[in-house]
């Protein structure tokens, strides 16, 4: 099964099109666990918020520099959570690699190969021979930074550029049509902010079909209904709606995993409203 039909196959039995992200932060890990040595600190917390969001998700995405944050152990621990997603839900890794040659098929091969993640996240700035190595994965997905949801997006993103047939039309819109081409077998997938809807609605119409990862609902402040009615294709789906800190953090008691099931579960609800409009 390639990563699309995994992930509309869980996004159906799940009927969700939520994204839990897997940001561990050792100093906003719940009390119980802060006398625990940090390594295993997170690994605890991050399996149990794993086991406790799985029913209402569509997939996970791990970003990689929390877990590199924690020195030799990190990748070890890395490892261990991956593990811990069942395998009929997709993993998204977010790693933002951009690079040349060898060093662009080993980073393919580390995540695909090495940890068997099913998409991992990828910065398009070094052109197409950069990606290439990861697109030859076809049975995974690559998700091209397109227009993030960070406030200095705009320094290049928003730059006017001359495309291919000739038009001036902004960074992120040559980002997307060029991704567009480069989906020759449907394992692209776009990275658009969710503090940005009307970029999201124009790149969603450019490529109307190609899965996009929504990050910056939540404490971004992005708003959700926008993102999703901006996000899902004609379909309603192929939006991934991605939330981090108000669904780990959702509690800091001895049942901090419940809290965290429970924020899932009303963000999932909340979404598919939107997405009855």
């Amino acid at each position: 099964m390639n990563f699309l039909d995994k992930l509309l196959a869980v996004s159906h039995q799940h009927n969700s099109l939520l994204c839990v992200g897997l940001d561990p932060e050792k100093e906003r890990l719940p009390s119980r666990l802060q006398s625990m040595p940090v390594a295993r600190a997170v690994t605890y917390f991050c399996q149990a918020i794993i086991e406790a969001t799985a029913p209402y998700v569509c997939a996970f995405k791990p970003n990689l520099a929390f877990f590199e944050v924690l020195g030799p152990e990190g990748m070890y621990v890395f490892q261990k959570v991956i593990q811990a997603v069942p395998d009929y839900i997709p993993i998204i890794v977010d790693a933002k690699r951009g690079d040349l040659g060898n060093t662009a098929r080993n980073y393919a091969a580390a995540f695909f190969d090495v940890y068997g993640c099913d998409a991992v996240t990828v910065n398009p700035y070094l052109g197409y021979d950069s990606v290439a190595p990861f697109l030859a994965y076809e049975e995974k997905a690559v998700f091209f930074l397109c227009r993030t949801s960070n406030p200095g997006a705009s320094d290049f993103q928003d730059l006017l550029v001359c495309g291919e047939e000739g038009q001036i039309r902004p960074l992120y819109k040559e980002i997307a049509q060029r991704v567009q081409l480069w989906n020759r077998i449907g394992n692209c997938g776009l990275v658009v902010g969710a503090t940005y809807p009307q970029e999201l609605k124009t790149i969603r119409s450019l490529c109307p079909d190609m899965p996009i990862l929504i990050p910056g609902v939540g404490a971004q402040g992005g708003n959700l209904e926008a993102s999703v009615l901006n996000g899902v294709n004609i379909s309603r789906e192929k939006a991934i709606i991605s939330v981090s800190r108000s669904i780990l953090y959702a509690g800091d008691g001895e049942d901090y995993a419940v809290s965290a099931a429970n924020e899932a579960r009303k963000l999932r609800n909340r979404i598919n409203e939107a997405r009855r409009k």
